[in-house]
């Protein structure tokens, strides 16, 4: 595996890019980040993610964490973008806006999963670990002894009459302007509903809002352990880096 790699995440709201040591897990000079086109098409965050290669000046494989369902490099489903992306040939759409190189396309959680597993906390390689990305909606990613079970999706799954995401996301606290308490509140709810389903050895909570955990995870009222993600948001760019590396494309 190639010591440098370089990784995107695709986003509700920005998409980013950066150079990745694959042996540290750290960012290689600056993040580029350019806001999510609106629509977001499979063709304009396309011409986006070739536009971060294009000033990066990077000329090698590139991983790419989408906010989508991917098996055999189809796209099956469209969270926070445009619906166009359903049925889409993910490999093929990036080969022809990036001249043909080297592309690995998984979810982003996936890829957060994938990126904390080896370069984050202890606990994310020890038992049945549930990871969750918290930011426009919630994303997961399923870890048993640190290896990956892909695609799925529980910031869809209904809890209590909501799904988990309109509930508990960091957009849906933003957008109810909850406060920490009231906000507490409403994840807890959902994590007690993944509890009672999976009954997971531990939580690991990552996304932008993980890095004011010390406001809110001590508002939680679970059974489980609740950690908060190392990587926070480098980790969907580092897990995307890793899985191109390392030749994983779901």
């Amino acid at each position: 595996m190639s010591e440098t790699g370089f990784g995107i995440d695709v986003g509700g709201s920005g998409i980013k890019g950066a150079r990745v040591d694959l042996a540290t897990g750290e960012f290689i000079g600056e993040r580029i980040k350019i806001a999510t086109p609106k629509p977001a098409t499979p063709q304009a965050i396309a011409g986006v993610v070739a536009e971060i290669i294009a000033e990066a000046a990077w000329e090698g494989p590139v991983g790419i964490a989408l906010p989508s369902v991917i098996r055999g490099q189809i796209a099956l489903s469209a969270a926070n973008i445009d619906p166009a992306w359903i049925g889409t040939d993910v490999k093929d759409l990036f080969h022809a806006h990036l001249g043909g190189r080297e592309t690995a396309v998984l979810n982003d959680a996936d890829a957060a999963g994938i990126a904390e597993a080896t370069f984050g906390h202890p606990s994310a390689r020890e038992g049945a670990v549930i990871l969750l990305t918290l930011g426009t909606g919630i994303g997961s990613a399923f870890l048993v002894d640190g290896n990956l079970f892909p695609n799925t999706e529980l910031g869809h799954l209904i809890v209590d009459g909501k799904e988990a995401e309109h509930r508990a996301s960091a957009a849906a606290k933003e957008n109810g302007d909850l406060s920490w308490k009231a906000w507490a509140r409403q994840l807890s709810r959902v994590l007690n509903e993944y509890e009672r389903l999976f009954s997971p050895s531990a939580f690991i909570l990552g996304g932008g809002i993980s890095r004011k955990h010390d406001k809110w995870v001590p508002l939680l009222e679970v059974e489980t352990a609740v950690v908060p993600a190392e990587l926070r948001n480098r980790a969907g760019i580092v897990g995307a880096a890793m899985a191109v590396a390392k030749h994983v494309a779901p």
